[in-house]
């Protein structure tokens, strides 16, 4: 009798839950927003910042103080979710990240912006691995390629209305509003979240590992600085770089030792022995790469090489995120009826290595129509990978570890977004300055002390010093978008591997260790 009761229960909940879930989901979508539209916001309004703080040459800190918390800070977040809640563990990230926005924006010198910075990152570390978790926890694997198209919708807004928004902040309410506009955002996001998504409590049995997060924490910032700095505030040969990478390397063989010793690992290492996971983590490391490198190299050539304007930045990669959009969101349907998701790894990684080659193969003659067309093609690559990977990495473990599935399949994106931007900038970089040296001569120097080479700028030097610039930007975007494609060539690989493993109709259930009231009717009310 008291099994039909809750399967009643059940089925009544069924009923409402799809209207819960939206609210849940619109929440989520919010915090997804901030902590993707931060830095873009950010990075418009860093000239102005500069001008009445000072420390310009501390200026790279501001970024890379917020990168090495957010990276740092992702495994955490999500052990933290596995062993105590994630409803709990979203929002105490919320609200860190709030406190640090408000923080950042009393800051009175480059000091204190850098610190509080850092603490945004903090929280900024649980809010992507906290929405993609609590999506695993709400939302069944063969029902959740539905929502790719959310998120995906999410990061394309972020990257096309970031610059926008954030210029226009800056000029009518100040710099210090790009950090204050998180404030009412964030609040909605933690209103919404605690007074709709009631999640089974846990017990917490279980400890943090802390010389493990220690020692990840520490690998991970080594190579985060190694990445940043390499190329640009040190030569890669030099001293400093070397030490970085001993630590960094040190610190992650020692990472490794101990998970397989400790009693609680902050990763688990057997989540890797799922092949599937792995392929994930492999593939989401290259779409990390690219992806990030694509929206560095593209604006930089479009306004450099073909006179685009630099105010709307973010909409020359519309081609791009467009496509991206929709394909996730013909993924997420397709994936949702037939439960079959290999060829969209595949699809994609080819589809992301054809349009890596192409855009290699743009120079100072290519008109924009064409380079849109070939942004295209990356962005329909990106889009058949960008919520499959995850959904993929969340279905090849067990539900206790779905928190450090996703914040892993997280941090591996983030990783490749930071060796992205490294190596393909430092391969740009190398190459410009050779092209200039060879093409301009003494006029190279002009260039070298313009702070701007935007389209306005460009049209102030003398015509040979322009001709060379632009002639060297464009090769030095073929450079990088091949070392892109060749990169590229490992994502198609590891997709070949990919195992169909038949995605689950229905969430687990939460073990007893878990949930010591999971019961069907405990369930029935998760949402």
């Amino acid at each position: 009798m008291a099994d039909n009761t809750a399967a009643v229960a059940s089925a009544g909940q069924e009923e409402k839950q799809p209207r819960s879930v939206r609210v849940v989901l619109f929440s989520l979508m919010i915090a997804m927003l901030l902590a993707m539209l931060d830095n873009m916001i950010v990075g418009t309004a860093m000239p102005t910042i500069v001008g009445e703080l000072g420390g310009l040459e501390h200026l790279s800190w501001v970024v890379t103080a917020y990168t090495l918390a957010t990276a740092a800070s992702t495994p955490i977040w999500g052990k933290l979710g596995d062993l105590y809640g994630r409803k709990g563990a979203f929002m105490t990230s919320i609200v860190i990240f709030l406190i640090g926005s408000a923080l950042s924006g009393m800051a009175q010198d480059m000091g204190q912006l850098i610190g509080f910075r850092a603490i945004q990152g903090l929280g900024a570390g649980g809010l992507m691995v906290g929405v993609m978790a609590l999506i695993g926890d709400l939302i069944p694997p063969r029902e959740r390629g539905k929502y790719q198209g959310m998120m995906a919708g999410v990061m394309a807004v972020a990257m096309i209305l970031g610059p926008l928004v954030g210029g226009t902040i800056t000029d009518h309410w100040g710099w210090r509003w790009s950090f204050y506009i998180n404030l009412p955002l964030g609040v909605v996001a933690l209103l919404a979240v605690s007074a709709v998504l009631h999640l089974p409590k846990k017990r917490g049995q279980g400890t943090i590992d802390y010389l493990g997060a220690g020692l990840l924490a520490l690998g991970i910032s080594a190579i985060i600085l190694v990445t940043t700095w390499g190329g640009t505030e040190y030569a890669w040969g030099s001293a400093r770089i070397m030490e970085l990478i001993g630590i960094g390397v040190a610190a992650l063989v020692g990472f490794v030792f101990w998970q397989t010793k400790a009693s609680a690992p902050v990763v688990p290492l057997h989540i890797f022995r799922s092949r599937n996971f792995t392929l994930m983590s492999v593939i989401g490391f290259i779409i990390g790469f690219v992806m990030f490198g694509a929206v560095l190299f593209l604006p930089l050539y479009q306004q450099s090489v073909q006179g685009a304007s630099a105010t709307n930045s973010g909409l020359l990669l519309l081609p791009m995120l467009g496509a991206m959009l929709a394909v996730s969101m013909v993924a997420g349907r397709v994936t949702t009826k037939s439960g079959r998701y290999k060829i969209f790894p595949l699809a994609g990684s080819a589809l992301m290595l054809v349009g890596l080659f192409l855009l290699a193969q743009m120079d100072t003659e290519t008109s924009r129509l064409t380079s849109g067309l070939y942004m295209a093609v990356l962005g329909a690559g990106m889009g058949c990978l960008m919520q499959i990977t995850m959904l993929v990495a969340q279905n090849s473990v067990e539900m206790k570890d779905m928190g450090v599935a996703s914040s892993t399949t997280t941090l591996f994106r983030t990783l490749g977004s930071s060796f992205g931007v490294a190596l393909m900038g430092a391969l740009f970089n190398h190459r410009v300055q050779d092209v200039m040296a060879e093409r301009a001569g003494s006029l190279s120097k002009v260039t070298e002390q313009s702070a701007q080479l935007d389209a306005a700028s460009l049209a102030k030097l003398p015509e040979v010093a322009r001709e060379a610039y632009q002639h060297a930007v464009s090769t030095g975007t073929h450079s990088a978008f091949l070392l892109g494609a060749g990169v590229a060539v490992i994502s198609l690989v590891a997709a070949v591997f990919v195992k169909e493993v038949p995605l689950k109709g229905e969430p687990q259930k939460p073990s007893a260790d878990d949930n010591a009231d999971a019961s069907p009717a405990a369930m029935a009310e998760a949402v």
